[in-house]
């Protein structure tokens, strides 16, 4: 008779039966373990042993196909930055669990003392992307016999990090690359960093215009700066004749294109002929004739398209660049004064590693595919239309900038399914109270149990629960006798292999903040634990975030899978377990928000260098406080601060302190030890207040301290270790608020 049979017949217990659930199955109720228990997959699928390597991890995370060139999974099981891409020598790899270690680290013992969640600048990545892209048109333009030179510029959209735009101009200077802005504090941003720049570099000129926008525009062209103003709509035109004239300033112009080609997908969306942005063939010639009729159809010189991003292969490519190339030659041949085709964004990466263009997370060519693609595409039809090769220029964001930004967080407890608590005491309790029906499905259970008819075991105990829920919403059976039933019911899920078997970590993170274009658009990223790679995953889950909101978990990765496989967390639950999202520099920091009022992460920038470690952290910045994100919703820290520390005073800080009478001799000494003790409470409560203003809205995970679950909260093993970590992330001293009443 089948194990299951004889925890669930409680009632008239089976001769030679135990009364509890001992775990076990018999043989003729055995279930494959791999129904049991979800993937990971099984050692056949990735070594067909039981010995687990790095490279396992490295084939199960996919990490050798979307982290190529620059992530590598390395022998100690961590993950690695090739910050140099191909080019990397072994001694210059950068170990990521090593930067987490400096940077969480209290600063008494070498570290930087800033809090997770973290994102890791790798500004040698970026320089190699931008160089990677640069070299992959030069070689197309040389090998196909181009007679003009490539010249990209950032769309500062992607990223307007001060420090990421600063390193594009600065890494891109020798080979002309400029800058792309689409509104008008994107616009004054491009134009200060530019100035620094080289003067060949474009500032293309993008989005809805107003006056002062595209006054704006025109002044940069009289500070010397390679400005183009790229006409959104046809009304701008109007704008443009009439400042430039005013301010004496000859434009340089140009017009976005609606083409007819669009892929299909979320990406393409902003493509075609109904697209957001852009002019129709209509249109143009209007442009040009206005033009034509100011005298100033010379100024016309930049023709700028967009496909839409992540364009998943070179035959969709090809048809939007012939397309365009087509408008370019009729232009010419209307005696525009062109100068520079703009083939706009759409370069994409492969998130998910499969180099696929069925995928909106992958694409299906190189770099140098694609390059070769666009080259060939423009000179075969300005040769066939004998029209002078025109320079080329791509807003290629997304590639630039995806690489070389690391988010790094923590998971601080994880669900751990608990062994259902099943005895014939609670189960006769239980039958008792059933209902007449209630109790037919119990005894159908039994049954079916005695048979070893698994599917009916499930319906029955379905059935069974259902209508115990209803007898509870009743009152007529108590919560002890829900339990009994709830702990039944998973018992028979678990015994017949139907439970889900899938963990929910809680990750110290926002979703919304931090990857908020999971929850916006379904945007996946590669997410791999950063270390213990040499171990192999034993469990599946989800990652939960901090927020109060249902919507705050990550339950798709890539590959399509609905869980990732994990590791179980170290010390019984509560060990230090730490997570990367990957390939997420683009966007992800622009459209964070401050749900929960939970702020952006610590944020480090990291080069490679020659040291025993092989980087140097060059900049680190910690994230915002609590302070500043109720800042952004317009409350006053410093004050808030004074109304409570003065609550505090008032409720917390009076009394004597010692409840015991005192003789008159000893009264004036105990009001005096009263009065200081009052004191130091007072400046207590104070700086634990003022502390709470100062660090960050996420958990402090001490790297020191086992954390630990406490119903729905954190505590930490003790008080020192706790005030040790805040303290390191607090402001220094001249930087609180007094303390002093106001």
């Amino acid at each position: 008779m089948p194990a299951l049979a004889c925890c669930v017949d409680s009632a008239v217990t089976p001769p030679g039966c135990a009364l509890a659930w001992d775990g076990s199955l018999s043989a003729s109720a055995a279930v494959p373990v791999s129904l049991i228990f979800g993937a990971p997959p099984p050692p056949s699928e990735v070594d067909g042993g039981s010995h687990w390597s790095p490279s396992h991890s490295s084939s199960l995370y996919k990490v050798d196909g979307w982290g190529a060139p620059y992530f590598v999974v390395n022998s100690s099981g961590n993950i690695s930055v090739r910050p140099h891409g191909r080019s990397t020598m072994s001694h210059q790899e950068i170990d990521l669990l090593k930067i987490v270690k400096k940077v969480s680290d209290p600063k008494s013992s070498g570290g930087l003392g800033l809090q997770l969640p973290l994102i890791v600048r790798l500004p040698d990545v970026l320089k190699n992307r931008l160089e990677s892209l640069q070299s992959a048109f030069e070689f197309a333009i040389q090998t196909q016999g181009y007679e003009a030179h490539y010249q990209g510029v950032y769309p500062v959209k992607c990223n307007q990090d001060r420090f990421v735009v600063e390193d594009i101009v600065r890494f891109g200077s020798s080979f002309r690359f400029g800058l792309e802005a689409g509104s008008k504090p994107e616009l004054l941003l491009a134009m200060s960093c530019l100035c620094k720049g080289n003067p060949e570099a474009l500032l293309v000129c993008n989005g809805f215009k107003d006056a002062e926008y595209i006054s704006l525009a025109l002044l940069s062209r009289k500070m010397a700066l390679n400005t183009v103003i790229v006409l959104e709509q046809e009304e701008e035109l109007d704008l443009v004749i009439d400042i430039s004239k005013k301010l004496s300033v000859r434009p340089v112009v140009g017009v976005r294109a609606k083409l007819r080609t669009k892929h299909t997908g979320h990406f393409g969306s902003t493509s075609g002929e109904k697209g957001k942005f852009g002019l129709n063939t209509f249109q143009i010639l209007r442009v040009v004739k206005k033009l034509e009729e100011a005298g100033m159809l010379d100024c016309f010189q930049l023709l700028h398209f967009h496909i839409g991003s992540q364009i998943p292969s070179t035959s969709l490519l090809t048809d939007g660049v012939s397309e365009a190339a087509q408008i370019y030659c009729e232009l010419v041949r209307l005696g525009a004064n062109m100068q520079v085709i703009d083939i706009g964004g759409g370069l994409g990466i492969d998130y998910d590693g499969s180099k696929s263009a069925e995928s909106d997370i992958s694409v299906s060519y190189s770099l140098e595919e694609y390059s070769t693609a666009v080259v060939q595409s423009i000179r075969y039809v300005c040769d066939r239309r004998n029209v002078k090769h025109p320079v080329l220029c791509s807003e290629s964001g997304r590639a630039i900038v995806s690489h070389h930004s690391v988010l790094i967080f923590e998971a601080v407890s994880a669900s751990v399914p608990a062994a259902p608590a099943v005895n014939q005491l609670g189960l006769q309790y239980l039958v008792e109270a059933l209902t007449e029906d209630a109790g037919a499905d119990y005894r159908n259970l039994t049954d079916a149990a005695m048979r070893g008819e698994f599917e009916n075991c499930l319906f029955y105990a379905d059935q069974l629960k259902q209508r115990c829920v209803e007898q509870f919403k009743d009152g007529s059976l108590g919560i002890e006798q829900l339990a009994a039933v709830d702990g039944l019911c998973e018992l028979v899920s678990k015994e017949i292999g139907s439970s889900d078997p899938i963990r929910t970590y809680h990750v110290n993170l926002s979703l919304f903040t931090s990857i908020p274009d999971f929850w916006g658009i379904g945007q996946l990223f590669p997410i791999v634990p950063i270390h213990r790679l040499e171990e192999r995953p034993g469990v599946r889950g989800i990652l939960s975030d901090l927020t109060c909101d249902s919507d705050g978990k990550i339950d798709k990765f890539i590959g399509g899978d609905s869980s990732l496989p994990l590791h179980e967390l170290e010390g019984g639950g509560r060990g230090r377990y730490l997570l990367g999202m990957f390939l997420g520099g683009a966007y992800e920091e622009a459209l964070g928000g401050v749900h929960n009022l939970f702020g952006g992460p610590s944020v480090v920038r990291v080069s490679q260098s020659d040291g025993p470690h092989s980087f140097a952290v060059t900049r680190a910045t910690p994230g915002p406080s609590c302070g500043d994100v109720l800042r952004v919703m317009q409350h006053e820290p410093e004050l808030m601060f004074e109304t409570l520390k003065h609550r505090a005073e008032e409720y917390c800080g009076s009394g004597n302190g010692s409840g015991v009478d005192t003789d008159d001799d000893d009264h004036g000494m105990a009001t005096n030890n009263n009065h200081d003790h009052n004191m130091n409470n007072n400046s207590a409560l104070a700086s634990s207040l003022a502390r709470s203003f100062h660090n960050m809205p996420y958990l402090v995970v001490p790297s020191s301290c086992s954390l630990t679950a406490n119903g729905g909260g954190f505590y930490y093993c003790n008080e020192e270790e706790y005030n040790a970590v805040v303290d390191s992330n607090s402001a220094s001293e001249d930087e609180q608020w007094s303390y002093c009443c106001a």
